[in-house]
C-alpha cells in the first residue's frame, strides 16, 4: 500500500497534535512530509524526531536555530518567517491539514488549494475571511476541501449521498460553553481560567473562549454558508450541552439526519484523513445507554447575541465577515490579557461590524486586510475604554 503524504499546518496546536496522534496509529498508511508551527520548542522538536518530515516551518525565526542544533545532521530543511508556512502548504503532498489558528491560517490554506491538494480544513477563519474566494480557487485548481471542525464534518457526513435540492436546512449544534447553565452574573464575572475550562472539548484557547461566548458558532455559520453553498437563512443553531449530536441536516421530506459521536476531535480528523474510507480508530465507543439525556434548546440571544452577528455580517457581505473575525481575535486576546470582561468580547465585535463599510473582496490579500482592519478597530476600542 502506498502511504499518503501528509502535511500538518499548525502541528503544535491542539488539532495538530491530535492529528499526529491519529497518523501515528497508522504508520503503514501515512507519511508526514511537512510540518508548520508558530514557534519551535520542545513539542515541535518531539514531532520532528518522531515523524522525520522533509520540510518544516516556524513563524518565529528565533525558533529555527535551536531545532537545527538539537537535531544536527538529522535536521530537515527548516524555513522561518511569516510566509514560511505557505511554502510547506504548497509542497508535494496528498493531504494538507489546515489547522493554524485564526486568520493567520488563511494564506497557507489558499496556498494548498492553489496546488490542487486535498485540504482537511480545521481553520474556520479561512472560510470566514475569504470563503467565496477560496471556494472558487478550489474549483479552478481541482482541490478538495474536507471539513474537520466537528460540526462541519458532521454535516459533510450527513450530506454524503444526498441530492442538493433535497436539503431544507443545516443545523449546527453548540455545546453552550461553560456558562450556558450558569446565572448571568457568572458570565459577567468570568475569569480567563474559568472560560478556558470547556465542559466537553479539548481545544486551543481562542476557540475555547469563542465557545464560551458562542462566537465560534457565528463563525461556523459563515463557514457553513460557503462550504455547503447554502444561504444563511437555511443555516440554524441549536444548543446541545452534551455534545453528542455534532450537527444535523434536515431534508425536504421532514427527515433529519444527524451524526453522533463522543467529544473527541480525533474522530473528525480521522474521517478527513481516510475519506472516503473509515479508519479503524481504537477510541471508546459512544454508549447512548449510559447517557441520562440528550437535550436541545434555541440559543439565548439575550445573553449570547453572537450568532446574530453572523447573519448581519453575511447580509452586509463582502469584507464584513472578515472584519468580524479580526475583531473577535483582538477582543479574545484582550479578554485573555485581563483587559476586558467576557461580555465585552461580543459587544466589541458588534460595534466593529456596525461601523465597518463592507466592500467586495477580489483577492485573499484584500480579505486579510479586511480582517486586520477589524482587528485594529477592536484594539482601538479596547484602548479607548482603558484610557
Amino acid at each position: 500500500m502506498t502511504r499518503r503524504r501528509i502535511v500538518v499546518l499548525g502541528s503544535t496546536g491542539s488539532v495538530g497534535r491530535q492529528a499526529l496522534d491519529v497518523v501515528a496509529r497508522f504508520p503503514d498508511r501515512f507519511e508526514v512530509v511537512g510540518l508548520a508551527a508558530g514557534r519551535g520548542g520542545d513539542e515541535l522538536l518531539r514531532q520532528l524526531r518522531a515523524f522525520r518530515p522533509r520540510l518544516v516551518s516556524v513563524r518565529d525565526a528565533a525558533g529555527a536555530e535551536p531545532l537545527r542544533a538539537a537535531l544536527g545532521a538529522e535536521a530537515p530543511e527548516i524555513l522561518a518567517g511569516e510566509a514560511a508556512a505557505e511554502q510547506v502548504a504548497a509542497m508535494e503532498a496528498d493531504f494538507v491539514l489546515a489547522a493554524i489558528s485564526g486568520g493567520a491560517g488563511m494564506r497557507p490554506t489558499a496556498a494548498a488549494l492553489a496546488k490542487g491538494r486535498v485540504v482537511g480544513l480545521a481553520n474556520k477563519e479561512s472560510m470566514v475571511l475569504a470563503g467565496e474566494l477560496l471556494g472558487g480557487l478550489a474549483r479552478r485548481s481541482g482541490a478538495t476541501i474536507l471539513p474537520v471542525d466537528s460540526e462541519h464534518s458532521a454535516i459533510f457526513q450527513c450530506l454524503a449521498g444526498q441530492r442538493r435540492e433535497d436539503v431544507r436546512r443545516l443545523v449546527l449544534t453548540a455545546s453552550g460553553g461553560p456558562f450556558w447553565a450558569r446565572p448571568p452574573e457568572a458570565f459577567a464575572r468570568a475569569t480567563p481560567e474559568e472560560a478556558l475550562r470547556h465542559p466537553n472539548w479539548s481545544m486551543g484557547p481562542k476557540i475555547t473562549i469563542d465557545s464560551a461566548t458562542l462566537m465560534n458558532k457565528a463563525l461556523e455559520i459563515v463557514e457553513a454558508r460557503w462550504l455547503f453553498d447554502l444561504p444563511a437563512d437555511r443555516i440554524d443553531v441549536l444548543v446541545h450541552p452534551q455534545s453528542v449530536v455534532h450537527s444535523m441536516v434536515e431534508l425536504r421530506d421532514g427527515s433529519v439526519l444527524a451524526q453522533l459521536g463522543n467529544s473527541d476531535m480525533r474522530g473528525p480528523i480521522a474521517c478527513a484523513l481516510g475519506w472516503p474510507e473509515r479508519l479503524p480508530l481504537d477510541l471508546p465507543p459512544l454508549d447512548l445507554a449510559a447517557r441520562a439525556q440528550l437535550s436541545f434548546a434555541a440559543p439565548d440571544e439575550a445573553r449570547f447575541p453572537a450568532t446574530r452577528l453572523a447573519y448581519r455580517a453575511l447580509e452586509k457581505g463582502g469584507s464584513a465577515p472578515a472584519a468580524l473575525s479580526g475583531a473577535d481575535e483582538a477582543a479574545v486576546a484582550a479578554f485573555l490579557a485581563g483587559r476586558i470582561p467576557l461580555p465585552k468580547v461580543t459587544e466589541l465585535c458588534a460595534r466593529v461590524l456596525d461601523a465597518h463599510l463592507a466592500r467586495p473582496l477580489r483577492s485573499v490579500e484584500e480579505a486579510w486586510e479586511a480582517s486586520e482592519s477589524g482587528r485594529r478597530a477592536a484594539e482601538e476600542l479596547v484602548a479607548a475604554a482603558a484610557a
